[in-house]
């Protein structure tokens, strides 16, 4: 009887071995997604290096160079210079951005500041459903909408780097407006109250005291944004030209790391030149992701300080 009693003081419990099992399934978990990154980003790099090691390519040339023909051998090395896939996809992000970012503010300070309750119960469910639109279906209303348009007050075909940023546009702008309601909701109310106690205009209260206190929230926004932008494919491949060619103005045919991936991937065989400098684009793309998600958590760092 004593020894029976014993075991049961000396025994875990049904919640201890419950929590024991809940700490190794968790752990189990997320050592496995660990795993699959590191794995992901192992893989796509031994693979992006090909390039320089086995095919002999210059990473300078690599970079800076505009002649991409993979299967064309020139002094003895393939030609992938891939300069205008790079330029195009900074471009086509930059602006995207930029003419998503005043958008984004406006509409997220009317949010925030001024609209009702419900008001905004009605355009959250707005936002959110432009964010749940198919990016094929942006690609399409593109082609048939603004590439025609370009094509009317620019000339020439109508596809470029300004096609793609006005679709990128309407793609991030429900993203970067839902951070930056989120991040100027989170300024305390007590700085609006006292700024309008020591005489303070609404407008004032928000321009002077609340945007600076979102500041680095706004700008995890826009580059959350930026990265969104940056990875974009098929959207883009659809209004951008895919042209392979330095870009001369925002309205000439060009080319991004991800419409050149895209298109061109299942035309190529496994261990050839052409593969191996696609999957080199893939590694730069990964690298300039890696890069986004690095600045965010550094702004994010500097917020919680």
């Amino acid at each position: 009887m004593e020894n029976d009693v014993q075991k049961q003081l000396t025994s875990p419990s049904k919640a201890t071995r419950e929590n024991i099992r809940g700490k190794a399934l968790t752990f189990i978990i997320a050592s496995l997604i660990i795993v699959l990154t590191v794995a992901v980003i192992g893989f796509i790099a031994i693979k992006g290096i090909t390039t320089f090691t086995k095919d002999g390519v210059n990473l300078w040339d690599f970079l800076t160079k505009s002649n991409w023909n993979p299967g064309s051998i020139k002094d003895g090395k393939p030609e992938v210079g891939a300069a205008p896939m790079i330029l195009g996809s900074f471009l086509v992000t930059l602006l995207a951005a930029v003419i998503a970012t005043p958008f984004s503010l406006a509409i997220g300070i009317y949010m925030s500041e001024y609209a009702s309750k419900k008001t905004n119960k009605l355009l959250r469910p707005v936002l959110e459903l432009f964010t749940g639109v198919p990016s094929v279906v942006y690609g399409f209303l593109g082609l048939v909408i603004i590439v025609p348009m370009m094509r009317t007050i620019f000339g020439g075909t109508g596809f470029g780097i300004l096609p793609g940023a006005i679709v990128l546009f309407v793609m991030i702008f429900p993203t970067i407006t839902s951070m930056v309601v989120d991040a100027l909701t989170a300024v305390p109310v007590s700085y609006r109250q006292a700024a309008l106690a020591l005489g303070a205009t609404q407008w004032q209260s928000i321009y002077k005291i609340v945007l600076r206190a979102a500041t680095p929230g706004i700008l995890t926004a826009v580059i959350f944004g930026m990265a969104r932008a940056f990875g974009e494919a098929l959207a883009v491949q659809m209004v951008i030209g895919n042209s392979v060619l330095m870009p001369t103005s925002l309205v000439s045919p060009t080319a991004t790391l991800t419409s050149q991936l895209t298109s061109q991937i299942g035309n190529t065989i496994m261990g050839s030149i052409q593969n191996d400098a696609l999957w080199s684009l893939a590694l730069v793309l990964l690298i300039m992701s890696l890069f986004f998600n690095l600045l965010v958590k550094m702004i994010a760092r500097k917020r919680k300080i």
